[in-house]
């Protein structure tokens, strides 16, 4: 028996989520997220890692601790909607500042406001937090959300698009950004840094200069007919004077986000504005904080994460390649080189301030994350003691690849079943990513192959077109060509898989996420080779889904205006008519992202058209299934949905959905 035999096990694995050095360098803290007593929801708690030593807890709440930064003391700061034991009667709902002390002791609370905190960042005493601000005046807030609450009234009125994001509402509130001084017991001399910013700061992403001076966040510009472009402004904190750093036209400046030690340079993300025939690009820009001036580096790097090394002289950047995701030290002066040489993906990288050492979370596809050492001197990766344990994955871990119509080189990752051999070939699963600009390179908790493998099944990874990690062609042999496209990739390494005398080429099944969910969609009405399909998340009629996302405009750049011929040359839904190949329609009814319409609409075209179907709803999740029992729930459908259709097995509802 392993963790991943008994989905209710799996589910119970604690995992590590982020990972901050501290300013002496002695040791890291993490946020760790397990199985809350009641068994049906998870909370978090925050963890250190002693450098010379073994992990320990250091906070328990009911409410759990997230978004940990420590103070230059060496202080924590967090943020948590535990009560405040110092305040009668008290009955928080929404995220209050936390500071956790050095030298140990209980944590007290020392902002807190009626909208809650989200991200805060530090700089020798200064402290910037956003906050969730309802319109009017300050003084007035708490009262207004009270004459809403007793109202009952929930109603939003917009004015403008968006109108939700993911699996929230956006509104009433809008995102501000505050100053304040850390005191002895509370915040002190908070100040509004963002009065006039209206819906600018939505999900924006901020750092403080090493400094302490000014803060670097993500400013939204909203356009004509619903466009938008993000834009990197720069606050001062000491009079909240606001100048606009990097704008450019059909291109957004964004996360991740990092300032030189020296406060002088600031590391992020430009993105270009896609179109009919401009495919998505990412790259590196580094610019002059004083002056706005700056460049692009290492263009073909999709960067995940940035670090800069102490002396200001390079970042670290960790970027999907081929696969994985390694570390890259890009100078400011001279050429690109690859740090790590593993077949890790990185993530959360923190620089020792004498620049020997970074700090990161290192996991792979067949690797649960865990904090890890790696000297940059020599590419010396060393694991660290770990607050939560690593699974272990029985099976094989290969890699595949084989070559496409048009020449490119497809690669993918096999996940074997122990046992799979050409006297006991093991049944198989395509697993299709999501994205579209996605790779398979990283340890999945939600998407878990090794659930299927220690279930029996061979499960194929692969990256087709649109992958990052391949080079700008990569991405641009699929722009506006999603079906076609992908599936010929797919088809091209499937074909080499199948090939293989440890694979059952005849019991087949496809399933696949989001973009992965599209495209299983797109396969069922495209090819008869699998026995089964399974589709989450997905979309199936792309006018309608235009439509309805979160972010239409996004998707409408690609696509055109709603009607235009990409959306009858690409929409799955119009090869309903050929679709034999039974089918389980997953969908969580709070999915902003791509909305339950879509589930919806399929599953009646299903029903209409005959076609053997089932359709698992989770009415309370969202793009992601996240609760414990409700994941359970999905495991055991699809093993039972595959244990039907692929493997023979007479159908048996699963318990968890009886």
């Amino acid at each position: 028996m392993s963790a991943f035999t008994d989905i209710r096990e799996y589910v119970a694995i604690p995992r590590v989520l982020s990972l901050r050095l501290s300013p002496d360098g002695s040791k890291l803290i993490s946020t760790v997220q397990s199985l809350n007593p009641d068994g049906k929801s998870y909370g978090t708690a925050l963890w250190a890692i002693p450098l010379d030593g073994e992990p320990y807890r250091l906070t328990r709440s009911a409410k759990g601790e997230t978004a940990a930064v420590f103070t230059a003391a060496g202080d924590v700061l967090f943020t948590s909607a535990r009560p405040d034991p110092t305040v009668k009667d008290s009955a928080d709902e929404v995220p209050a500042l936390w500071l956790l002390p050095r030298a140990g002791g209980e944590a007290r609370q020392v902002a807190a406001r009626p909208g809650g905190i989200g991200a805060a960042r530090t700089a020798g005493d200064v402290v910037v937090f956003a906050s969730d601000v309802l319109d009017g005046e300050e003084a007035a807030e708490e009262a207004k959300r009270k004459a809403r609450k007793e109202a009952g009234i929930s109603a939003i009125l917009h004015e403008g698009s968006p109108v939700r994001y993911w699996d929230h509402d956006l509104g009433p509130g809008r995102t501000r950004l505050f100053a304040a001084r850390l005191g002895d017991d509370r915040l002190e001399d908070v100040r509004d840094l963002t009065p006039d910013a209206g819906d600018a700061l939505r999900d924006a992403s901020f750092e403080l200069t090493p400094d302490g001076t000014g803060v670097i966040t993500t400013w939204r510009a909203y356009l004509p007919k619903g466009e938008m472009r993000t834009d990197l402004v720069v606050i001062d904190v000491a009079t909240g004077e606001r100048r606009t750093l990097l704008s450019e036209d059909a291109h957004d400046f964004t996360h991740p986000i990092a300032v030189s030690p020296d406060s002088a340079r600031v590391a992020c993300s430009r993105e270009r504005h896609t179109g009919w025939d401009v495919s998505a690009t990412s790259e590196l820009w580094i610019a002059d904080l004083a002056t706005g001036e700056g460049r692009a580096y290492a263009p073909d790097l999709f960067a995940g994460d940035l670090e800069w090394a102490p002396d200001s002289s390079a970042v670290y950047v960790a970027a999907d390649h081929q696969g994985r995701r390694p570390i890259f030290r890009v100078p400011l002066d001279g050429e690109v080189s690859r740090l790590t040489g593993d077949d890790a993906a990185y993530i959360g990288l923190n620089a020792s301030a004498d620049g020997s050492f970074l700090y990161a979370l290192r996991s792979a596809v067949n690797l649960a994350p865990a904090p890890a050492r790696i000297d940059v001197a020599t590419g010396e990766i060393t694991d660290l003691p770990s607050p939560a344990p690593r699974p272990e994955v029985r099976g094989t871990l290969t890699e595949i690849s084989t070559t496409a119509d048009d020449g490119a080189t497809i690669r993918g990752w096999l996940a074997l079943p122990e046992g799979a051999s050409a006297a006991d070939p093991a049944p198989f699963v395509l697993f299709i990513h999501g994205g579209p600009l996605g790779s398979w390179n990283d340890w999945q908790w939600r998407w878990q192959s090794w659930i299927m493998a220690e279930h029996g099944y061979a499960v194929l990874m692969p990256d087709p077109c649109l992958s990052t990690g391949y080079g700008q062609d990569m991405i641009d042999r699929g722009w506006g060509n999603w079906g076609p496209r992908t599936q010929a990739d797919l088809d091209a390494i499937v074909d080499a898989a199948l090939a293989r005398d440890d694979i059952d080429s005849e019991r087949v099944a496809a399933m696949g996420g989001s973009f992965g969910g599209y495209m299983a969609n797109w396969i069922a009405g495209h090819s008869d080779r699998y026995k089964a399909i399974v589709t989450h998340a997905s979309l199936w009629n792309l006018d309608q889904f235009a439509g309805t996302t979160d972010v239409p405009m996004y998707w409408q750049r690609e696509f055109g205006a709603p009607g235009s011929e990409r959306y009858d040359l690409l929409s799955p839904h119009a090869a309903l008519d050929k679709i034999t190949t039974p089918m389980l329609v997953i969908h969580g009814d709070k999915d902003y992202r791509v909305p339950i319409g879509e589930a919806l609409r399929l599953w009646w075209d299903l029903r209409r058209s005959e076609v053997e179907s089932k359709f698992l709803y989770f009415p309370d999740e969202n793009h992601w299934i996240l609760k414990p029992g409700n994941i359970v729930a999905w495991y055991e459908t699809v093993l039972a949905f595959l244990g039907q259709h692929v493997l023979g097995q007479e159908w048996k509802r699963p318990d968890s959905v009886a």
